[in-house]
C-alpha cells in the first residue's frame, strides 16, 4: 500500500485522491496527513539520488533552467525556484544532473548550484544552453572553465520580436529562422549578417540586438552538426519543466521547502532512470568529435589528450 500510495503521488494524484485508490484496493480511510507522511519515505531515495556522484563524464553538453513554485512559509507564500541542470555523459546519455531550490535566480544561486555540480564530479562542459537568466552566464563563465554559453535561440527569438510591430512579426520571425537553416557554419554566420543588413533597414534596434547576441545564439555551430538540433535551444528543458508542472499543478502551494524536494525530486529521479534505459540522445561517435573538436581549437590538437578520450567509443 505504502508502494502504491508513493507512486501515485509522484504520478500527480493529489492526496485526497489517493484515498479513492486506498478503498479500491480494500483499504478503508486513509488521510491526506497520512499519505503525506507515508510519502516521507521519499526523502531518503531523493536524497541519495540528489547527491550522487558524477562519475559518467565528461558531459561536453548541459541545459540549465529554473522553475518557479510557491511555498508556504512564515505563514505567507512566497516564491521558490527550482535549479535544474540536464547533461550528456560521455556514453550519450541525459541524465538530469541536479537539483537545488532557490529563493530566486540570482547569480549568486547559479554559482552555488554549479559548484555543487562541479564538487559532486561535473566535468568536461564545453556548451551550456539555457535562456539569458541574469547571473546566469557570469556563473558559467565563472564556474565552468571553458564553458561556452548557449542564449537558447527560442527565447531570443521572442525577445527580439518585442521589439517589432504586431504586424511585422511573422515576416521577421520566418526571416531570423532561415539562420537557422544554414547547413554549414559559414553560411549560418553570413546569413545572420544578411538579416542584420535587412533589418537595419527598417528596425535598427532590433538588428543591433541580434548582432550584439550573434556570438552567444550561434555558439554552438562550433560544435558537430549533428548536435546542432539538440543544443541550439533550451526546448528539451522546457519539456522536461511541463512534465514538472503535470504534477506540481495538483499540489498547487507547497507546504515547505522539503514537499518541493520531494515531489520534483521524485519526478526527475524517475525520468533520468528512463533515460538511462532508452535510446541514446547523441551517438558517441559524435560525442567523441565534439571533444576532439574543441581540443583541437583549444590546444592547437594537443595529441597527449587524445588517449583519454578512446573509452567515449570503447
Amino acid at each position: 500500500l505504502a508502494s502504491v500510495v508513493m507512486q501515485a503521488y509522484v504520478e500527480g494524484v493529489s492526496t485526497r485522491r489517493v484515498d479513492d485508490v486506498a478503498r479500491a484496493m480494500g483499504v478503508e480511510g486513509i488521510s491526506s496527513s497520512q499519505v503525506s507522511r507515508i510519502c516521507k519515505d521519499l526523502d531518503e531515495i531523493v536524497d541519495a539520488w540528489r547527491t550522487r556522484p558524477l562519475d559518467a563524464g565528461p558531459y561536453p553538453f548541459m541545459w540549465v533552467d529554473a522553475l518557479s513554485l510557491k511555498i508556504r512559509e512564515g505563514g505567507r507564500i512566497v516564491n521558490t525556484c527550482a535549479l535544474i541542470a540536464t547533461a550528456v555523459n560521455a556514453d550519450g546519455r541525459r541524465e538530469i544532473v541536479g537539483l537545488q531550490l532557490g529563493s530566486s535566480e540570482t547569480g549568486a544561486g547559479w554559482t552555488a548550484f554549479l559548484r555543487d555540480l562541479v564538487a559532486r564530479g561535473l566535468h568536461g562542459v564545453q556548451l551550456v544552453t539555457s535562456d539569458a537568466h541574469g547571473g546566469l552566464k557570469d556563473a558559467i563563465a565563472a564556474v565552468l572553465d571553458g564553458a561556452q554559453w548557449q542564449r537558447c535561440r527560442t527565447h531570443f527569438t521572442a525577445n527580439l520580436l518585442d521589439r517589432i510591430p504586431r504586424h511585422d512579426q511573422a515576416m521577421v520571425g520566418s526571416l531570423v529562422r532561415t539562420i537557422f537553416a544554414q547547413q554549414r557554419p559559414t553560411d549560418a554566420w553570413d546569413q545572420l549578417d544578411r538579416v542584420t543588413d535587412k533589418l537595419d533597414e527598417t528596425y535598427p534596434d532590433a538588428a543591433a540586438m541580434l548582432r550584439d547576441a550573434a556570438p552567444d545564439v550561434l555558439a554552438y555551430t562550433a560544435y558537430p552538426k549533428d548536435t546542432w538540433k539538440r543544443t541550439w535551444s533550451n526546448n528539451p528543458q522546457e519539456r522536461l519543466n511541463r512534465e514538472i508542472r503535470r504534477r506540481t499543478d495538483v499540489v498547487g502551494i507547497f507546504p515547505d521547502r522539503a514537499s518541493v524536494i520531494r515531489l520534483v525530486g521524485a519526478v526527475l529521479a524517475e525520468q533520468h532512470d528512463e533515460w538511462q534505459v532508452g535510446r541514446r540522445y547523441m551517438n558517441q561517435s559524435t560525442i567523441r568529435e565534439a571533444l576532439i573538436t574543441v581540443i583541437d581549437v583549444e590546444h592547437d590538437t594537443d595529441k597527449e589528450a587524445l588517449p583519454e578520450l578512446q573509452t567515449v567509443t570503447a
